[in-house]
């Protein structure tokens, strides 16, 4: 047998087709190399007891526990029988309950004394928690169990495990397949290897799967991070040398043109750090290779004026520009904005329009058909510089005379595909600059976007004001809520305006996913997330009476949603009741306090959004966190945190830490295969921006891996084979 297809035989082969069935269904295992690859989550120590007293309720568990009691009780008339058994681990206890018939073997083999591996779900009656029918295998030394065969180690190997396929059961298909891991095909080159001091791939995984002592499974674990991190940073290397390879339109500004006369016509001077990102960026533009930039920064830093100035340069070199926004609100509040900031520059083709004016069009899916055909027309004879719009932008429909940048605002909520399909509009690839307001820890842009060069805005605009943030214990303190409503008030006849934040729009408008998620919530705690249109009643009728309060969320008719926004800007509306349709580049400088209802429901990279929207102006800003959460509960935690820093930054690891990575990663990293089983991205930043260097180098000097072959294995298996085109196109 090669090298190779040790690893890719099918599971069938050697553990049989009804466990290699349950293995492909529960655990999308299929191949003798998908199994190695599944490490244990942790190990218990023969001599060491888990800790049952931090079971989570609901959750399939795998415990390690020493029987306590063991005894029959009878019920229904002496007719029904049942086997308690209560297990310990000297932290807590906790008991089992085994009925009817099923209680004659554990009653045999479960006698006080008895140490077991148990699994099941974990559930709770009369406020205690017990494992219902949990399967069970013995690890007392006893030759006549062939099981404690498999667990003569002193650390017992815990995986990841379902209902239907037990710990133990896996370990014993790992060990069916264990002699296989010798033919494992290493990816890291010798040199790297041998210069890092790391084990070969095949000892780790015998390593990670069997360890004699902790000091393996340190060793394994170094060894198998390094490999997901380099694989990974070779694949990003690769996309990001592709682009270098395709030909675009170097993009120099004019003098004297229109970028010079926009500037010339700012009310304020240019952040050092707006200077210096604006320089990267038309550094990038006048080469001829597509930029592929990722403009990250802080809340409220102005990345939007650098991506304008980007924009006009590209319109100054005879190209257009096309910005892609996520929502309609967020086109229109920014066609609306470009529009304001550039005046009579953005009246190409209009009376009134200067010298070096071009056309600023809008575009989104729900515009009318004339408005919608002018607008095409526009882009497609030139007449228009810059587009504005949505996913409206990426229909076939959609042609432009000479797309030079594209500026895709909130990266990730699109994926590499919708890149693509703007990006297929240029005659040659256009420049590409990507947009994220929320800021993103080092090591996550350089996994998630590491195909985009980075540049970072961390200074605020002068005149910013600083935004405080409080927590309101609406049910310990009511009276904090009252004073909230207040507050709002207070800065209402100061001049100023206020937002209002609720999870929801109203019962008859919510969609049927969130209404049934709302359903079941309702259920578990037995009070809806509060919505816009409820809130937005009682807030005229009560606390707010007398105050013009309007409402905004993603159902409203675009021209509606317009209206209100536009009445909101010229100080029309002093409340305004939203959803999270105004989280990302609304810019109200009047608009000084905010309130977030259920504030808890948020994440926390979007309460730093929402909070952004306050305190652009010379005014302080104000954001108050409503919930009604215990103190000690985790959600009060996340909302302390945002309370306590205004560092973007610092929240998003706290965000990162609190979720689960694989979902950051899984979502932005289209076309790779949410590969991080070891690797931590926060933790091991290390060894991330080490294995980003030296992939770097190893693909510049051999961007065809041709004399790197186990390496090229190792990529074919982390890339999605239908998504591989990406890597060629870019």
């Amino acid at each position: 047998m090669d090298r190779v297809s040790a690893l890719e035989e099918p599971l069938k082969k050697s553990l049989g087709p009804a466990t290699a069935k349950v293995m492909a269904e529960h655990l999308d295992l299929h191949t003798v190399g998908d199994l190695l690859h599944h490490y244990p989550r942790r190990y218990a120590e023969r001599g060491e007891l888990t800790a049952l007293a931090d079971l989570p309720l609901d959750e399939h568990v795998t415990v390690v526990a020493q029987v306590a009691t063991a005894r029959i009780l009878k019920f229904n008339n002496g007719r029904g029988q049942r086997l308690e058994v209560t297990i310990t681990d000297g932290s807590g206890q906790l008991q089992l309950v085994f009925f009817g018939r099923g209680i004659h073997k554990p009653h045999k083999d479960l006698l006080p004394g008895t140490r077991a591996m148990f699994a099941g779900k974990v559930s709770a009656f009369n406020r205690k928690l017990q494992l219902a029918h949990p399967a069970y295998e013995l690890l007392r030394g006893d030759s006549a169990s062939e099981a404690v065969d498999s667990w003569a180690g002193a650390l017992i190997p815990i995986y990841p495990a379902t209902a239907k396929l037990e710990s133990w059961k896996i370990a014993k298909a790992v060990d069916a397949v264990l002699p296989s891991a010798q033919e494992a095909v290493d990816p890291l080159p010798r040199s790297l290897r041998d210069g890092r001091g790391l084990v070969t791939l095949p000892e780790a995984l015998l390593k990670i799967h069997r360890p004699h002592g902790k000091g393996d499974i340190e060793e394994a674990k170094a060894r198998l991070k390094w490999d997901e991190a380099f694989v990974l940073q070779v694949v990003l290397a690769r996309r990001r040398y592709a682009e270098t390879q395709l030909p675009a339109v170097a993009r120099k500004p004019q003098p004297d043109g229109l970028l010079d006369a926009f500037d010339a016509k700012l009310p304020f001077t240019l952040t050092e750090g707006q200077e210096k990102v604006s320089k990267e960026i038309f550094d990038d533009l006048a080469t001829e290779h597509p930029m592929h930039r990722l403009l990250q920064g802080e809340v409220g830093s102005g990345k939007t004026m650098v991506a304008l100035r980007a924009m006009l340069a590209v319109v100054d070199a005879g190209g257009q520009a096309a910005m892609l926004a996520p929502t309609e609100v967020l086109a229109q509040q920014h066609h609306r904005s470009i529009t304001e900031m550039m005046g009579e520059l953005a009246e190409g083709g209009m009376l009134g329009g200067t010298e070096h004016a071009t056309k600023v069009v809008v575009l989104t899916g729900s515009m009318g058909t004339a408005a919608r055909r002018q607008a095409l027309l526009d882009l497609v004879t030139g007449e228009a510089g810059i587009v504005i719009g949505t996913h409206a932008l990426i229909e076939d429909k959609v042609q432009f005379h000479d797309l030079g940048l594209v500026v895709v605002d909130e990266q990730h909520r699109f994926g590499v595909e919708q890149r693509d399909a703007l990006r297929g509009k240029g005659k040659q690839p256009p420049h590409l600059l990507v947009m994220t307001a929320t800021p993103i820890p080092r090591t996550v842009a350089m996994t998630v976007f590491g195909d985009l060069e980075t540049s970072v805005l961390d200074q605020l605009p002068a005149g910013r004001s600083p935004i405080a943030t409080h927590v309101v214990p609406a049910a310990d303190k009511p009276h904090f809520l009252a004073r909230a409503w207040e507050r709002v008030r207070e800065e209402v006849e100061n001049g100023h305006q206020a937002y209002v934040v609720c999870p929801r729009i109203g019962d008859d408008l919510d969609d049927k996913a969130s209404a049934k998620k709302k359903a079941a919530e309702d259920e578990a705690e037995k009070r809806p997330p509060l919505a816009v249109v409820e809130v937005a009643e009682q807030l005229k009728a009560g606390p707010l009476a007398g105050l013009r309060v309007e409402i905004l969320h993603g159902r409203m008719a675009p021209d509606d949603k317009d209206d209100v926004m536009r009445r909101f800007a010229e100080g029309d509306v002093d409340v305004l009741v939203a959803t999270t349709v105004i989280e990302v580049g609304v810019n109200v400088p009047n608009a000084t306090a905010m309130v977030i209802m259920d504030a808890d429901r948020f994440g926390v990279s979007q309460l730093h959004q929402l909070r952004g929207r306050v305190g652009r102006g010379s005014a302080p800003g104000l954001c108050l966190l409503v919930t009604e959460m215990p103190e000690a509960s985790p959600a009060r935690g996340r909302l302390s945190a945002v309370a306590s820093t205004l560092d973007g930054f610092e929240l998003s690891r706290i965000d990162l830490e609190q979720r689960r990575e694989g979902d950051v990663l899984g979502q932005a990293q289209s076309g790779v295969r949410s590969s991080l089983r070891v690797l931590a991205v926060i933790e091991d930043e290390e060894v991330i921006a080490e294995a980003r260097e030296e992939a770097v180098a190893l693909v510049s000097k051999d961007p065809e891996l041709v004399h790197y072959p186990e390496l090229r294995t190792a990529l074919d298996a982390l890339v999605d084979k239908d998504r591989e085109q990406y890597l060629e196109k870019g």
